[in-house]
């Protein structure tokens, strides 16, 4: 035991306060009696103690009980090691002593608990799968390890790793583990010997032209000896696969490729091999802007071999002009970003799905990129493109507003909700049904059933009075059951049989098959008597398509077979669009002509008949350059982030755009309207280079650029979330997070214009090959007076430092000194006799006393001298 002091200085205070009981002392010591001496000595007491807890003693108890810790590096460099660290474990604590806790954690990029800390008997289990082994953190694992156990007790932890770590600095830890009750030792644990070949890196041009022949460099790292195929791959497809002969150590492997498109191209090598430890690491991603003419993507419906625009209406001697139809979009960022516009001449929403539309919004707002709606019978608020990514880049909304609409309609949406439909499915089918109650008015009437086994009528067809309470309990429905179609759909029919209304529809979604002996065919018969019409949406491929493709012509209505889950809300907006508005203008008119006099210049012969038009909503800062007599837009523009988008309501095959497609400058009016679309912005020399930390310079090397507005997209379309550091004028760093994989920079100045770059992010330095850090693991146990292991039994060795525990003694002093000085009060107000109760027979009687006293007095008079 030890006694120690936290705050030395206030012992000072005993000079001062000794002092002055010195002096008190001597001053009236003489007249003190043996009563007031206690007091004086208690009060002495009780001060000394207040002293001396103002400066923090405690006591140090030592403690027994001792903690070990197993850590093991479980990322992808030690993979293969499990097995063996795990008998090691096991062996050693097998020899642990009664006061001996012990633990087994994990880590990588974080750290996970295997064995909680306990003084029992315990058996490793299998281990459990660990996150992101693609890092090794070992800093992070110290730090947090060294938090959970007791600091009062002595510690060693046992680490098991080969010392590579690819992020955190150990060493920024070691000196804080030097200062405590840490003691590390480290176990080399033999990795299995297996063959690996890495790609280290792959380098093309960043900017080309087109028809160059360009060299692309690829630098392979091998362990041994080996031979491979290596395929390199351009947007996708492989172009070209050529057999390597490697030796061990570092290879180089050129490439020889003429470009022939333009545009952003993404190249892609990869590396076979028949025997490889780690597949991460054979593969990397470069990207080659090619400047050359523009490049038009051009999407058809899926009704038609092509786009009328690309039959000898629009100039393809001065473009590059792609025309696929809707479900040959691509489904990566980089594909968008490669073009300089996008079409889409009358394709239904339900075709493209909202992940594609979210890219197509990415490629817009934050590169630059045009994109134009033409309409037809599938565009617009008819293709269900109500409240989706392209309705908010569009200069129109999808809603008619203002116009005189039906006055009577009632929907009822039958909702599967079996266990089939859990997760993705049946969210995005609550979210497309809470999006058509937004279509209605508050005098629609609504319905909603839900069904598993059986029907869950939860909303009965009534008017929809209050738009957010009925989402809410459409969005409170939960997956659970079977799946019974008949029931439910023969409820739907039921409801709606004797409401009174002009228009009345049910859908139905489900993903399941569900046999019944009723009859269906009697049931829409019957629902046909009442107007009541059904379309039916199969979702995914357990779907019974027959009986829904059935159900569907024979009720009158649509057939939908869903593929992408994300048309879902595409599908209900398109159905409920058709029944709540009359969209198709079909009245013959005279289009008025707007937008400047480069638009007008077209029609100094005067302005073509049109047939029809898709009614829409102009948006408020929307230039018009074509409206109806209606006031209708009929051609709109608008810029939307850094691209413009256009929206033409009328077709371009003539049925509805009438005498517009046999005037003379038609084609005029669309190559004019592709070069409207194409981005104006011009390549501004920007620099971005990525640091051995993962973040990214971003500079301007002339220096003028005091503001650079900087966005990251990756290739699902998604903008990253970044932190931009400033280092200078024109020069930034950038930090993000984000797996290997391709990136797109997107760089712009109000002065400069704008600049895009496709940067790679290659794979974690733990899949890269590399030695052990064995100097880093001694160095570890050496400094903090541990060492190698190679006997399990020595992890539980007598740990020499010894531990402690510091009970503190200031409350104890502080009730001791409360404590004196009330025997102090009590002894100056009641006396020592009062307090100690002296018995009865030793007590005088009050007679004895006077008796007493008379006799005091007769002695002092005859002892009194006469004067």
């Amino acid at each position: 035991m030890d006694l120690r002091i936290d705050h030395p200085l206030y012992l000072l205070l005993f000079i001062p306060v000794l002092m002055y009981f010195g002096w008190a002392w001597l001053q009236s010591s003489k007249r003190y009696n043996k009563e007031n001496k206690i007091i004086f000595y208690m009060r002495v007491v009780a001060i000394s103690l207040l002293i001396f807890a103002l400066s923090a003693p405690y006591i140090l108890l030592p403690v027994k009980e001792e903690q070990v810790v197993f850590l093991v590096d479980r990322s992808a460099s030690m993979k293969g090691t499990e097995k063996d660290i795990a008998s090691w474990i096991q062996e050693s604590i097998e020899s642990s002593k009664d006061y001996q806790s012990k633990g087994v954690y994990s880590f990588a990029s974080g750290v996970q608990t295997d064995l909680g800390l306990t003084a029992d008997n315990i058996k490793l289990p299998v281990w459990p799968a660990i996150k992101d082994s693609g890092q090794t953190n070992l800093a992070n694992a110290l730090q947090l390890v060294s938090n959970v156990v007791d600091r009062n007790k002595a510690t060693r932890i046992v680490l098991f790793s080969d010392g590579v770590e690819t992020a955190g600095s150990t060493m920024d830890q070691l000196s804080r583990l030097q200062n405590s009750n840490i003691q590390i030792d480290t176990v080399k644990v033999d990795k299995p010997v297996k063959q690996d070949v890495a790609i280290t890196s792959f380098e093309t041009p960043p900017v080309a032209y087109k028809g160059e022949r360009q060299q692309l460099t690829v630098q392979i790292e091998a362990s041994t000896n080996t031979t491979g195929e290596l395929l390199l791959s351009a947007n996708d497809k492989v172009i070209e696969k050529q057999k390597v002969q490697l030796d061990s150590g570092s290879n180089t492997v050129t490439f020889r490729h003429t470009v022939k498109g333009d545009g952003l191209i993404k190249y892609d090598v990869q590396l076979k091999m028949a025997e490889d430890a780690l597949l991460e690491n054979n593969e990397l991603t470069s990207v080659t802007t090619v400047q050359g003419t523009p490049h038009i993507l051009l999407v058809h419906g899926d009704d038609v071999k092509s786009s009328s625009l690309s039959t000898n209406i629009i100039d393809q001697s001065t473009m590059k002009v792609d025309d696929i139809s809707a479900i040959e979009l691509p489904s990566m960022q980089s594909s968008y970003i490669g073009y300089d516009a996008i079409i889409f001449d009358n394709v239904s929403g339900h075709l493209v799905g909202e992940k594609k539309m979210a890219m197509i919004e990415q490629a817009v707002k934050n590169f630059g990129m045009g994109f134009m709606m033409i309409g037809g019978e599938n565009s617009f608020g008819l293709g269900g493109y109500f409240k989706t990514p392209i309705e908010t880049i569009l200069p129109v909304e999808m809603e008619v507003k203002g116009k005189e609409q039906i006055p009577s309609l009632g929907l009822t949406i039958v909702l599967d909700r079996s266990g089939s439909m859990s997760g993705n499915k049946i969210n995005l089918a609550k979210e497309a049904a809470a999006r058509s109650v937004e279509l209605l008015r508050e005098e629609d009437t609504f319905g909603f059933i839900a069904f598993d086994d059986r029907p869950w009528e939860i909303i009965p067809p009534t008017p929809v009075e209050d738009k957010k309470q009925v989402i809410e309990q459409i969005l409170s429905v939960a997956p659970n059951g079977g799946t019974e179609i008949y029931t439910s759909l023969s409820l739907a029919y039921e409801r709606m049989q004797d409401i009174k209304l002009q228009r009345k529809h049910i859908i139905l979604l489900t993903d399941g098959q569900a046999a019944t002996n009723n009859s269906y065919e009697q049931l829409i018969a019957e629902g046909k008597k009442a107007n009541i019409t059904l379309s039916t949406v199969a979702i995914g491929q357990d779907s019974d398509r027959g009986l829904l493709q059935y159900l569907a012509e024979a009720g009158a209505g649509r057939f939908y077979d869903v593929v992408d889950e994300e048309t879902i809300p595409s599908i209900l907006s398109r159905e409920t669009s058709m029944l709540t508005r009359t969209y198709i203008e079909d009245n013959p008119f005279y289009p008025i002509i707007g937008g400047g006099t480069k638009w007008q210049s077209l029609f100094k012969d005067g302005v073509p008949k049109m047939n029809a038009y898709i009614a829409t909503t102009a948006k408020q800062t929307a230039n018009v350059i074509a409206e109806s007599e209606k006031d209708d837009p009929i051609f709109a523009e608008w810029k939307y982030g850094l691209g413009k988008t256009m929206a033409f309501t009328s077709d371009t095959t003539g049925k509805w755009s009438g005498d517009w497609a046999r005037f003379q400058g038609w084609s005029d009016f669309w190559n004019m309207t592709v070069s409207e679309l194409l981005p104006a912005y011009k390549e501004v020399p920007y620099n971005i280079q990525q640091q051995s930390d993962g973040s990214f310079i971003v500079s301007d090397p002339t220096a003028q650029s005091a503001f650079m507005d900087i966005v990251v997209v990756d290739e699902k379309g998604e903008e990253l979330s970044i932190t931009e550091e400033p280092l200078a004028p024109g020069k930034t760093r950038v930090k993000f997070e984000h797996g290997p994989g391709l990136v797109f920079f997107r760089v712009s100045n109000d002065e400069k214009g704008m600049y895009q770059a496709g940067l790679t992010i290659p794979y974690s330095t733990e899949y890269k090959i590399q030695p052990d850090n064995t100097k880093l693991l001694k160095e570890l146990s050496t400094k903090t007076n541990g060492k190698e292991l190679t006997d399990p039994a020595e992890a539980f060795r007598k740990l020499p430092t010894s531990s402690s525990n510091e009970q503190s003694i200031t409350q104890w002093l502080v009730f001791t000194a409360m404590l004196l000085f009330f025997i102090d009060i009590t002894l100056r107000r009641f006396g020592l006799t009062s307090l100690l109760n002296i018995p009865k027979g030793f007590r005088r009687t009050k007679k004895e006393t006077k008796h007493e006293d008379h006799l005091n007095v007769s002695e002092l008079l005859k002892n009194k001298k006469p004067r």
